[in-house]
């Protein structure tokens, strides 16, 4: 019973709908000017007073979202129930009316007549951690309307990531954003924005001196929204937001996630967000006590966090951007051993992919081992492990043979530092794109395997790129089994389906296809860069890599537009593709007659 309904307010309770309705449209507008606020605050150099205008233009906001709360928790059929469901727009507008009751007692640890930014500073954070939160509870609440529109799946990813590469690029254009006088131009904003949200790790500036520290915080968002977005809107259909999604939405979520039941991949969802966060978190503390005293941040602990986690989010999530000219080659960065081995470590576990480290580390599944030791992993758990190892000790043998002939990049590395940078190389290869050697002077050989890692990538539903481990070791056996004439792929005691195979034939021709095509149209309009670097950086750019020879630098607009596509399509194509692929296809009822063609 609501509490307009206990007092007999039922002329209120006619008009309940229309009310609430019209709250809906309040609160979208006030999200947005709140937004704008935010973003004028921090996109554009201001006085104190205009900070201080635009603060109390947010704490004018917040009173509208007040009064829209009290209005829908009268309304609200069971109260307790509302203020359990709205827990956090609970907190967030009871410490904004508690700080408001304080300030009013004369209390408040706020000055009106704070003369410089630093004073005003904590409490416009203050606010606008507060606006945050409740904008983001407004967009939540929003994306529930998503369902209602009929699109499918595959064109809602393309659609987020084109918005999301949109905000990123209209924030690096603020003024704030960049050392540059006015802004940054817009075809580098726009080819940042694209390399970060498709973590790829390809530049047109120099991340560490152009972009501020409040671009640098974009720069960084965009890759963390990029690396787990495309993986947590795989489960998104499966969290049915309110309304619930079709059978044949559930069928792709279950499918393309490899799990077992669509109870399993529901519950991905929270898992992918505390991997992420805990793994990341983790990996920058270690990197924080990591760094080499010649580091230029070793004694200002802000930088050095700030390093740290920027590096730890970057590698965890395969992006490969640095804040550094050189990368991770800088001379005071050299004998850093131990933050290489660390960064490695990130790369390697977010390029497993999260069903993968859920199956290793999740504690039911280790439970279950515990319990039962002889219980083997996931056969897909094993495809990308043994993968994995097959092709880093491939890339770390081939580096050393290949990088400590004279002339070498590894001429001067002795010993264990040698292993280690070889190391290094081969998981960067793969899809992260970070470097500790000079990438210009690998000689041809090398560019060859590292075109070769590049293109595998790493494992399904992970934050690396290319055609992926599983679909290279499903041709793998295929092309095995072809030439024993055998009828049938087995693996790990298991059958692969045919149609699994289909799928990986369909990607591998896709991606080949693809890239090929791409390095055609850049060889007529580069003529003067060599092929094999614009192959190269193709194949980087599609793979979602980042490593580059130098042609990004050189190219027009046009040969940067086309990198920029190939981030996009290798970044959303492949895994819309593999959604496409998952659909129930319609069975015919009718074979035609068997046809012999000559092959080979």
């Amino acid at each position: 019973m609501s509490l307009f309904q206990s007092f007999g307010f039922l002329q209120l309770l006619r008009i309940e709908k229309p009310v609430l309705r019209v709250l809906i449209w309040i609160r979208t507008l006030g999200t947005l000017a709140s937004i704008t606020l935010m973003v004028y605050y921090f996109g554009y150099p201001l006085t104190v007073e205009d900070q201080f205008e635009v603060i109390k233009s947010q704490n004018s906001l917040m009173g509208i979202f007040v009064l829209s709360f009290v209005i829908r928790w009268l309304y609200a059929q069971f109260e307790r129930n509302f203020l359990q469901t709205s827990s956090l727009e609970t907190l967030l507008l009871g410490l904004w009316c508690a700080e408001g009751l304080w300030e009013m007692l004369g209390s408040s640890w706020f000055a009106e007549n704070a003369q410089s930014h630093s004073e005003l500073l904590p409490y416009a954070w203050f606010v606008h951690t507060l606006a945050i939160g409740l904008a983001g509870q407004e967009l939540i609440r929003l994306s529930n309307s998503v369902v209602t529109v009929r699109l499918k799946p595959a064109m809602t990813l393309l659609v987020s990531f084109l918005i999301l590469i949109g905000i990123g690029t209209g924030l690096l254009m603020l003024p704030q954003m960049s050392n540059i006088p006015g802004h940054l131009p817009f075809a580098d904003a726009l080819f940042t924005s694209v390399s970060a949200t498709c973590v790829t790790g390809l530049s047109t500036i120099d991340i560490g001196t152009v972009l501020t520290f409040k671009g640098q915080c974009v720069l960084l968002a965009l890759i963390q929204l990029g690396g787990i977005g495309i993986l947590t809107f795989a489960t998104f259909f499966a969290l049915f937001l309110k309304k619930g999604v079709g059978i044949s939405h559930q069928a792709m979520i279950k499918d393309f996630m490899s799990e077992e039941n669509l109870f399993d991949a529901k519950k991905l969802l929270g898992q992918i967000i505390f991997y992420s966060i805990f793994l990341e978190l983790g990996g920058a503390s270690l990197i924080y006590l990591s760094w080499p005293l010649e580091s230029p941040m070793y004694f200002n602990s802000a930088d050095k966090a700030f390093h740290s986690i920027f590096h730890a989010v970057s590698a965890f999530n395969n992006a490969g951007f640095t804040l550094y000219k050189l990368g991770l080659a800088e001379p005071f960065l050299h004998h850093a051993t131990l933050m290489r081995i660390l960064i490695a470590l990130l790369i390697i576990l977010g390029g497993l992919g999260f069903p993968v480290l859920r199956d290793l580390f999740g504690l039911r599944q280790i439970q279950a081992r515990l319990n039962a030791p002889w219980k083997k992993w996931k056969l897909s758990t094993r495809i990308s492990i043994w993968t994995a190892v097959v092709l880093l000790l491939i890339g770390t043998i081939g580096f050393m043979l290949l990088e400590q002939r004279p002339g070498g990049t590894l001429t001067h590395h002795i010993g264990f530092l040698a292993w280690v940078d070889a190391f290094f190389a081969s998981t960067a290869a793969r899809t992260a794109g970070f470097n500790t050697l000079d990438v210009m002077a690998f000689s041809i050989p090398t560019c060859f395997l590292i075109i070769f890692l590049m293109f595998i990538g790493g494992g399904s539903g992970s934050t690396a790129g290319g055609i992926k481990t599983s679909t290279f070791t499903i041709l793998v056996l295929a092309v095995w089994s072809t030439i024993r004439n055998k009828r049938q792929l087995e693996l790990g005691g298991r059958s692969i389906p045919f149609d699994l195979l289909h799928k990986a034939y369909t990607i591998f021709f896709f991606a080949a296809t693809y890239i090929f095509g791409c390095s055609f149209v850049l060889a007529i309009l580069e003529p003067e860069i060599p092929i094999l670097d614009l192959v190269f950086e193709e194949v980087s750019a599609f793979c979602t890599v980042g490593l580059s020879r130098g042609p990004t630098m050189e190219m027009g607009q046009v040969g940067r537009a086309i990198l920029m596509l190939s981030m996009y399509v290798g970044r959303v194509g492949t895994l819309t593709l593999a959604f496409a692929l998952a659909s129930k296809n319609e069975n015919l009822a009718y074979t035609y007659p068997k046809a012999h063609v000559l092959i080979g």
